[in-house]
């Protein structure tokens, strides 16, 4: 079964990310789609995703993963050492969505905001929902 990553559209940090785990995932397992287009409204509505929850989401069998969780169960699932990250999944979560939220809170101070969107390559345009 596949997964959803949900991710900000504005975000180049987002964007990085997307690129990574595509070039990373050989077996295909995540779809994409952005929080501020269609699918995004609707998978945040259908899973109660709080408003102010603006970064990386994962929907995998039908459960809503968010922050620290999200980027770490993600990281699982990709090929080479970057699925090590996982054992990180063994910290409490309180420690490991703090550290998330700091560094989420300064996403766009450090790494700015989109300008412009790179044309997806016909492999990354099936992967991508939204």
């Amino acid at each position: 079964m596949s997964a959803v990553v949900l991710f900000d559209g504005d975000c180049n940090v987002c964007d990085w990310s997307v690129q990574f785990i595509m070039k990373h995932d050989s077996a295909g397992h995540f779809h994409f789609a952005s929080l501020q287009g269609e699918v995004g409204h609707k998978m945040r509505n259908t899973f109660d995703v709080p408003p102010m929850i603006d970064s990386v989401l994962l929907i995998e069998n039908d459960r809503l993963y968010i922050k620290s969780d999200a980027a770490l169960r993600i990281c699982r699932s990709l090929d080479g050492p970057v699925n090590l990250l996982s054992i990180l999944l063994l910290v409490p979560r309180p420690v490991r969505d703090l550290a998330y939220d700091s560094f989420a809170r300064n996403r766009f101070h450090w790494f700015g905001k989109k300008q412009s969107c790179k044309l997806p390559t016909p492999e990354e345009r099936r992967r991508l929902i939204d």
